[in-house]
């Protein structure tokens, strides 16, 4: 089964992108999600967004993007753990032949 990878471009649209990486894991489908920009905000420890722990228990790969971190002053240790962070180019390598969904 062809993954899918979702780049989650803003805050706002966290909850449709976590959900839609949910209902994908509960069908067996691979999954990863980019958080770039200010959607990082939805990964920090201090207040995550609440399907961030069912995901990731759910074995969904989670990526923050470094320079969203850094441009919103969010350092990699203030993340959910279990969340990693990368960059778009090395994430759309890593994931060059899944469905691509821009969120």
């Amino acid at each position: 089964m062809t993954a899918l990878a979702i780049i989650v471009t803003t805050a706002d649209r966290a909850d449709a992108a976590l959900r839609l990486a949910l209902a994908t894991a509960a069908l067996d489908r691979p999954v990863a999600l980019l958080f770039d920009n200010a959607s990082v905000s939805a990964l920090a420890a201090a207040a995550p967004h609440p399907h961030l722990t069912d995901a990731l228990a759910m074995g969904v790969s989670i990526t923050a993007c470094q320079t969203g971190l850094a441009l919103y002053g969010l350092p990699a240790t203030a993340l959910v753990a279990g969340v990693t962070s990368g960059g778009m180019i090395g994430f759309l390598a890593q994931h060059a032949a899944a469905q691509l969904i821009l969120a």
